[in-house]
């Protein structure tokens, strides 16, 4: 059985377009703003903390549950990542922090080649079905 990585990550939506970051070194692949839990964290708790480490001074405002994902892990293909996707809206300058490299601004005609699996076969989709994203270009 594969090693499961327990995350809550952020969806945040601007002009049809989805935040995603970069790590500075590892995997080179898009993924979203969040991290791992703690013992003892809940997912809410953890994406608080993850965001103050890397996305800087913000805070998010109305937070609600978009759902859970399952799906191989970025840079480790070994091991499965469980994604508590929560939605909200940013208040305050996002910059990179800690190990974020660099913030991308994702739309639907970006190329889906540098997303996270689980961004690219489970994430998208579903957010693009429910109308939370536009469609693919």
């Amino acid at each position: 059985m594969r090693e499961k990585i327990r995350k809550a990550a952020l969806f945040v939506e601007r002009d049809g377009r989805i935040l995603l970051c970069r790590r500075r070194e590892g995997s080179q692949l898009l993924i979203l703003p969040g991290g791992k839990l703690e013992a003892g964290e809940t997912a809410e708790e953890a994406l608080q903390r993850e965001l103050r480490e890397e996305l800087g001074k913000v805070e998010v405002d109305g937070l609600y549950r978009v759902g859970r994902y399952e799906g191989p892990a970025a840079g480790a293909m070994n091991k499965v990542v469980v994604i508590e996707l929560f939605g909200g809206k940013l208040r305050g300058e996002a910059r990179p922090c800690a190990e974020i490299g660099e913030l991308v601004w994702f739309g639907a005609g970006d190329d889906e080649g540098r997303l996270a699996p689980s961004l690219r076969d489970s994430i998208l989709p579903d957010l693009r079905a429910r109308g939370l994203l536009p469609e693919k270009g």
